[in-house]
């Protein structure tokens, strides 16, 4: 950004990029890779994600550096993965979804009570059609309506995709999803075929793997639920200390 009296912020991604290569040592420097194969670009997504990132960066040739602002000349890439979820209440939606029930609670199942634990809400994904449809649906199930948030009886099934999945103490599951947003209505499905809350338990701690957490966490965090007891169930992985940054035109 600044080098021998010369301010560097206006300079394009790729002058930027020569001069670091000048002037740090090759193992220092996060790897790159310039493209117009989507075929390429993805062989180096997946082995970002195999060494244990989130996913890539990707940057247009000719940007500046913009420090502290959000534009699109810069695009965090990374891979979602998705859950089939059971909505077990709604709130009622404000705005343009005024009169809609457009904030779903998202529930996986558990098979040892036989009920569901909520791991997350979203409003995202559905187009005008489905937010219509799928209150009145919800209102066919309802249990009890405070107002706010609608409860109803577990029916719906939802297929859910998610950045990551997190710790969380605002529901009791313990976990939450985030970037939650609903990619279809999964209609095919019965509640107790969702994914279940030993999945997530699992999703996570493989999660926290793949990031490089000490496995002294991960034998904690497995201590601490039920029938996840032996840490020496997860796989073992070995990973590279690079960093990946992608460019892709």
């Amino acid at each position: 950004l600044y080098l021998n009296g010369k301010e560097l912020l206006d300079s394009p991604y790729l002058e930027r990029r020569r001069i670091l290569e000048e002037i740090v040592p090759p193992e220092c420097l996060a790897p790159m890779l310039i493209t117009q194969d989507p075929e390429e670009a993805q062989r180096f997504m997946e082995k970002s994600i195999e060494e244990g990132h989130e996913g890539l960066m990707v940057k247009r040739l000719d940007s500046p550096y913009r420090p502290g602002r959000r534009e699109k000349l810069w695009l965090k890439l990374k891979p979602a993965e998705t859950l089939d979820l059971v909505i077990v209440a709604a709130d009622w939606g404000h705005g343009r979804r005024t009169g809609w029930l457009s904030n779903y609670h998202l529930a996986a199942y558990d098979p040892k009570t036989e009920g569901f634990e909520v791991i997350g809400k979203t409003f995202k994904g559905l187009t005008d059609e489905e937010f219509e449809w799928i209150t009145k649906r919800l209102l066919e199930l309802k249990l009890s309506d405070d107002g706010y948030t609608v409860k109803v009886k577990p029916r719906i099934v939802v297929e859910v995709a998610y950045n990551e999945i997190q710790r969380s103490p605002k529901y009791p599951s313990g976990y939450a999803l985030r970037f939650a947003r609903i990619v279809r209505i999964r209609d095919d499905k019965r509640p107790e075929e969702a994914d279940t809350i030993q999945k997530v338990e699992q999703l996570y701690l493989r999660q926290l793997e793949r990031k490089r957490v000490p496995r002294e966490q991960l034998i904690l965090e497995l201590r601490e639920k039920a029938g996840l007891k032996e840490a020496e169930d997860l796989p073992r992985r070995e990973h590279s200390e690079d960093n990946y940054s992608g460019v892709v035109r």
